[in-house]
């Protein structure tokens, strides 16, 4: 690509091609709906590979290749992956994800950013793609690489892409995270967003400020992690304010960071009455031993309270409102699947609340393997809100995958993983967001199946990916176009 990859970031690392795009990825800052700097770095790599490029209006990416001497009848085929990724750091990390790269490291066979997400998810797959693209030695039909822009703050990339864009009516999506499985579905979604405007009130003169703060959980992937019983810092927040009692006055709560990622670090700044802080340290103590206890997936979870400054504070009436709302919403597994065992068919993640004294923000993320059941709970969310005066809307609505059990794209996939590595694969549904569903109701009749190398902790810091995964990946990924 035109920026230069720093190559020594993963030396001895196999394949070569795909770690040294992947080290590209990691320089160049790319937060969702933030691609310009590292798409105009890909387009700029393509075109000096004289490969065609477009961008659409929205900003997905284009690149085209032609066939292999001698492929030329072959059908074209897409491979398509998202170049944004989740943006989450520990709260004592300085990283900044608008300018710094991504700080890697190998561990016993991982590649890791340890303060920050890796990207991983989706780089690699991007990483892979491109790789296929420059690799003369593959005898591979006509390629199309679609790379798509916000997937995952809102998947506008994929609901913006025009539907004469991909000539291709098979397509490869290098989104998945358990190498060895196939995925032929996944869920699909919609937002709640709850706001409310507020009229500030003055701090009471002789109170005591403080910030108390949950931190130390696990967070993850709000799709794939779900299920596993890890803790909401919001939640848990909004629990040990409630234990605090009525003379707590909230002039600030902020917590999570991103609609799909399980809350790690939520923080209130409270103003009580100096005799009512007495003795507050050994509440919090106790508050932090409950919480342990109640989530016993979270042993790194803390419970502090430092001194702070506040402005002004939420009216009381406000306060008391939100406290209820966010405490009694649902969140976390609504049911799991009748049809798919194991998987959860219907969820949401209370993923960011911004509360300040002048206005509330609350986003909550709904998905479901039934596009009927995110939309009922999608209203049933909005209207336990709109119960107690808080203003809600659904947004960002976007269809599931559904199976295609007689999938001849998957059978050929099938077949090259059994011939390549003389073991058997698994065909899953996943209940985390795809980007295939929209794609696939743009291109009716679009053959898709998604693989992917064995990532851990997307979508939190300390996301990792397995080193032989990503060979393996990209040999599977080659074996399948030279069979197409």
């Amino acid at each position: 690509m035109a920026t230069p990859a720093p190559t020594s970031r993963f030396p001895g690392l196999s394949p070569a091609a795909v770690w040294h795009h992947f080290a590209t990825l990691c320089a160049i800052p790319r937060p969702s709906k933030a691609e310009g700097a590292v798409r105009d770095a890909v387009e700029a790599w393509a075109r000096g590979r004289g490969l065609a490029t477009r961008l659409d209006a929205v900003g997905n990416l284009l690149i085209r290749k032609p066939a292999h001497p001698g492929r030329e009848g072959a059908p074209t085929v897409a491979i398509q992956g998202h170049l944004d990724m989740v943006t989450q750091k520990n709260g004592d990390s300085a990283h900044d994800f608008t300018r710094d790269p991504i700080r890697t490291e190998v561990q016993d066979g991982w590649v890791v950013a340890p303060e920050t997400t890796l990207g991983a998810d989706n780089g690699l797959g991007v990483a892979m793609a491109l790789a296929a693209l420059e690799d003369d030695t593959l005898a591979h039909g006509p390629l199309e690489v679609l790379l798509t822009i916000d997937e995952e703050s809102g998947m506008s990339g994929a609901h913006g892409l025009e539907p004469q864009a991909l000539e291709a009516r098979l397509m490869l999506n290098l989104d998945t995270e358990e190498w060895g499985e196939f995925y032929l579905g996944c869920a699909g979604g919609v937002d709640v967003d709850a706001s409310e405007s507020f009229q500030p009130e003055p701090v009471p003169a002789g109170h005591v400020v403080l910030a108390i703060t949950v931190r130390g959980l696990r967070g993850g992937h709000s799709g794939i992690n779900i299920h596993e019983g890890r803790g909401n810092a919001i939640r848990a927040l909004v629990g040990v304010l409630g234990a605090l009692g009525n003379g707590v006055r909230l002039a600030s709560f902020d917590g999570g960071t991103a609609r799909n990622a399980i809350p790690r670090e939520a923080t209130a700044v409270v103003v009580l009455p100096a005799a009512a802080a007495e003795g507050l340290k050994d509440r919090l103590a106790a508050e932090q031993a409950r919480l342990r206890r109640a989530l016993d997936a979270e042993p790194g979870l803390e419970l502090v309270g430092v001194p702070a400054t506040a402005a002004a504070l939420l009216p009381a009436g406000a306060a008391q409102r939100w406290m209820e709302a966010l405490g009694t919403a649902p969140f976390g597994v609504a049911r799991m699947s009748a049809d798919v065992p194991g998987v959860v068919e219907t969820s949401n993640n209370l993923g960011v609340v911004r509360l300040s004294a002048e206005k509330g923000h609350a986003n909550l993320m709904v998905r479901s393997l039934v596009d009927a059941e995110f939309l009922r709970l999608g209203k049933s969310i909005a209207a336990h809100f709109e119960s107690r005066g808080i203003g809600a809307r659904l947004s960002g609505e976007y269809p599931g995958w559904k199976p295609n059990p007689s999938s001849k794209l998957l059978a050929l996939c099938q077949k090259a993983y059994t011939d390549t590595f003389h073991a058997d694969s698994h065909v899953q549904v996943i209940h985390a967001g795809l980007e295939c569903g929209i794609i696939g109701a743009k291109y009716p009749g679009l053959d898709t199946v998604s693989f992917g190398p064995t990532i851990r902790g997307a979508h939190a810091p300390g996301e990792r990916v397995e080193i032989e995964s990503v060979g393996r990946c990209y040999q599977l990924l080659r074996t399948i176009l030279e069979r197409v």
